[in-house]
C-alpha cells in the first residue's frame, strides 16, 4: 500500500452522472455535462462509476448517498486539488506481513489488476484513485493454503494520505487477510479483493483510529465461481469513518458473507454502506451488522443495498442490522434496501431493529444478584458475541471482545 499514499423493491438513490454498464468500470460522460446529483435512479444497478474525479459533481450533502454524512468533517477529502483530492501531506507507517505463499509488488494504475474489482462509485473514491500512482498488489498463489494471515498494518501519523491496495487471491487458494488501522490524520483509500474461482478468503478490516481521525474507504470485492468470501468490518475509533463495501460475482456458485460491528461514542460518526450486486445465477449473500452507541451525538449509519438482477435466478440473500442505544443523545440510522428483478430465487429478505436495553433481560439478571452495571455489560457482550463468533479467528475474536469491554468501561460506570 502506498503511503502517498494510501424487503423493499424499487428503492431509489440520487446520482449526478450518466449510467455506465453494470460492473464495467467504464468512464462516464466527461466533464461539463451539467450534472447536478439531483437525478433519481430507478435502480441501484444504474449507480454510476468512474476513475475520473471530474465525472462526479462536487458534493453538497443533499445527495441521497451523502445526506447522513457531515461533509464539514471530511477534512477536505471530497475536494479536488490538481489531479487528486486535498494535498497528501501526511505520513503513514506501513507494515506488511506476508506468509509463505503470498507476495507483494508495487504497480502503476495501468496494471489490469488495479481496475479488475471495480471502479470508484463516488467523488471521494475517484479522488483517492487519482492520487495514488503506485498501487500495492498482494497476491496469494494459486492453490496455496496460508498457515498464517496476511497482515497489513497502517499507523497514520497525521496529515492527509491516500492509499490503494489490491489483494489478488488466485483460484483454489485459502487465505485470511487482516487490514488494521491505527493513528490519526485524514485518510482515503480504495481496497480491492479479488477472490479467484473456488478460493476461500476471510478479509477483516479493523478501524481502531485515534479519536480525531477521518477515514473513507471503498472496498471492492469480486467473487469468482464457487468462491467463498467472508468480509468483516470492525469500527471503533475515529471522528468520522465511512466504509463502503461493494460485492460483485463473476460466475455461479459465489458465496459472500458480510459481517460488521461498530461502537460509537460521544460525537463519533460511523457509517457503513453496502452494495451487493447479484447479476449471475446461483449465488448467495448474507449480511449481519451490529452496532452499539453511547454518549451525546454519537451517530451511526448503516445502509444495505442488495440488487437481484433479472439474470440472477436461484439467488439466496438476507441482510440484518441491529443497533443498541446505550444512552440518551445517540442516533442510529438503518436503511435496508432490497431490489428484485426476478421471482426465480431461493430466498430474499432483510431485517432492521434499533432499541434500548431490554428491561426484562436486565431485571432477570439483577434478580439473580448481578449489579446493574455488570448486567448491562453482559447484555452488550451477548449482543456482539453473536457476530464475533462468526469471524472464525480466535485470536482476533478475543481482541475484539476486549475492545468492547474497553468501550463499555468508558460510559456504563458513569
Amino acid at each position: 500500500m502506498s503511503s502517498q499514499p494510501e424487503q423493499t423493491k424499487g428503492s431509489s438513490t440520487a446520482a449526478a452522472v450518466s449510467v455506465a454498464q453494470p460492473g464495467s468500470g467504464a468512464p462516464l460522460a466527461g466533464p461539463g455535462t451539467g450534472r447536478t446529483h439531483s437525478e433519481v435512479l430507478a435502480s441501484r444497478g444504474e449507480r454510476p462509476t468512474s476513475y475520473d474525479p471530474a465525472d462526479f459533481a462536487p458534493l453538497t450533502g443533499r445527495e441521497e448517498d451523502w445526506r447522513f454524512t457531515p461533509l464539514k468533517r471530511l477534512a477536505k477529502l471530497h475536494e479536488a486539488d490538481g489531479d487528486g483530492g486535498a494535498p497528501a501531506d501526511g505520513s503513514d507507517k506501513i507494515a506488511l506481513h506476508l506468509p509463505e505463499g503470498a507476495t507483494a509488488v508495487l504497480v502503476g494504475q495501468d496494471d489490469p489488476r488495479v481496475r479488475k474489482a471495480g471502479a470508484p462509485i463516488d467523488r471521494t473514491a475517484a479522488l483517492a484513485f487519482a492520487a495514488v500512482k503506485d498501487v500495492t498488489v498482494v497476491t496469494v498463489t494459486k492453490e496455496a493454503v496460508l498457515t498464517e494471515p496476511v497482515r497489513l498494518e497502517v499507523n497514520a501519523e497525521g496529515g492527509t494520505a491516500y492509499a490503494h491496495v489490491v489483494f489478488d487471491v488466485k483460484p483454489f487458494a485459502e487465505a485470511v487477510i487482516v487490514l488494521d488501522h491505527k493513528g490519526t490524520g485524514a485518510r482515503s483509500a480504495n481496497v480491492d479483493l479479488i477472490v479467484g474461482d473456488s478460493a476461500k478468503v476471510t478479509f477483516v478490516s479493523v478501524q481502531d483510529w485515534d479519536r480525531d481521525a477521518v477515514h473513507l474507504a471503498q472496498q471492492n470485492i469480486l467473487v469468482g465461481r464457487d468462491a467463498t468470501v467472508k468480509s468483516v468490518n470492525v469500527t471503533f475509533g475515529g471522528d468520522l469513518v465511512r466504509i463502503t463495501p461493494n460485492v460483485r460475482y463473476t460466475a455461479p456458485g459465489g458465496d459472500a458473507e458480510l459481517l460488521g460491528l461498530y461502537f460509537a461514542d460521544d460525537g463519533q460518526h460511523l457509517e457503513h454502506r453496502l452494495f451487493v450486486d447479484h447479476s449471475v445465477t446461483n449465488c448467495r449473500s448474507h449480511v449481519t451488522y451490529k452496532g452499539a452507541l453511547q454518549g451525546a451525538d454519537a451517530h451511526t449509519v448503516w445502509v444495505g443495498d442488495v440488487l437481484i438482477r433479472a439474470a440472477a435466478e436461484a439467488t439466496d440473500t438476507y441482510e440484518l442490522n441491529r443497533n443498541l442505544l446505550l444512552t440518551d443523545g445517540a442516533r442510529a440510522d438503518s436503511v435496508p434496501n432490497l431490489e428484485i428483478e426476478t421471482g426465480e430465487i431461493v430466498g430474499a429478505g432483510h431485517a432492521s431493529a434499533t432499541g434500548r436495553f431490554d428491561d426484562e433481560q436486565l431485571f432477570y439478571l439483577q434478580a439473580r444478584g448481578i449489579p446493574e452495571a455488570e448486567a448491562r455489560r453482559l447484555v452488550v457482550r451477548g449482543f456482539f458475541a453473536d457476530v464475533v463468533r462468526q469471524i472464525g479467528i480466535p485470536e482476533l475474536e478475543e481482541q475484539l471482545m476486549a475492545k468492547v469491554e474497553q468501550e463499555l468501561a468508558q460510559e456504563l460506570d458513569r
